[in-house]
This record gives structure tokens, C-alpha cells and sequence, in this order.
């Protein structure tokens, strides 16, 4: 659980905002299903419900969202993208004249991507934490 969410169990206090929207938009962590409203996020757990506030609301303005409240997932897709281009394209200038140069390429690129792309996210989402 993040430190800047506050724990609503269901028991104490079943509540649901009546303009709430169900949305798909962020992070479910297991959720059951989750709404927005406003800048309030509210994630729905079989016991409980996590809410927090965001600084942006997605809906409204979906890089703003990223950039303030989950840069996590653009440091992930920057170091995927930059990873994986600058491996494939290493590994190919090495290889061009080899038959499928071009598919082995891309393959260990986008393995790159994966594996740098997911080392971004996770330590941004860490450092979040502090």
C-alpha cells in the first residue's frame, strides 16, 4: 500500500461515491474494480476500499497524469525504447552481413527493452516510496 492512501474498510464504512466513474485508468494492484472522481482514485478490494488523490486527473489530461503521478511507467517506456534501440542496433551493425541479422536484432533489442524497461519502472516506483 502507498503511504499517501488511506484504507477504508468495508465493514467500518461500505461507501461508494454516487457521480463516481468505474474506470480502467491506473494501477489496479489487485483491485476488484476502480473509480475516479475528480482526482480522487478509489480502488475496490473485497474488504476494503484504497483511495488516494492524485495531482492529475487522467481523464483530463492523460500526460500530465503520467508525468505527476506515475512517471514510473515513462521512465519504463524511455528505457525500453532507448535500451532496445541502441542494442539492436549495436548487435546488427556487428552481424549485418549474417542471414535473419535483422530478426536476431530485434529480438535481443526487444528483450533489452524488456529488461531495462522494467528495471526503469521498478526504481522509480521504489524511489517513490521514500
Amino acid at each position: 500500500m502507498a503511504s499517501d492512501e488511506i484504507e477504508v474498510p468495508k465493514d467500518v464504512r461500505p461507501f461508494m461515491l454516487e457521480n463516481a466513474e468505474e474506470t480502467n485508468l491506473g494501477q489496479k494492484n489487485g483491485a476488484i474494480r476502480q473509480f475516479r472522481y475528480g482526482n480522487l482514485h478509489i480502488r475496490e478490494y473485497e474488504d476494503k476500499y484504497l483511495v488516494h488523490v492524485d495531482k492529475v486527473d487522467p481523464r483530463n489530461d492523460p500526460l500530465g497524469h503520467l508525468i505527476h503521478d506515475a512517471p514510473e511507467f515513462l521512465v519504463g517506456l524511455a528505457s525500453a525504447y532507448f535500451a532496445g534501440k541502441k542494442v539492436a542496433t549495436e548487435v546488427y551493425k556487428v552481424q549485418k552481413n549474417k542471414p535473419f541479422a535483422a530478426l536476431g536484432a530485434g529480438a535481443i533489442g526487444l528483450l533489452a527493452s524488456i529488461v531495462t524497461g522494467y528495471a526503469g519502472y521498478s526504481l522509480i516506483k521504489k524511489l517513490k516510496e521514500f
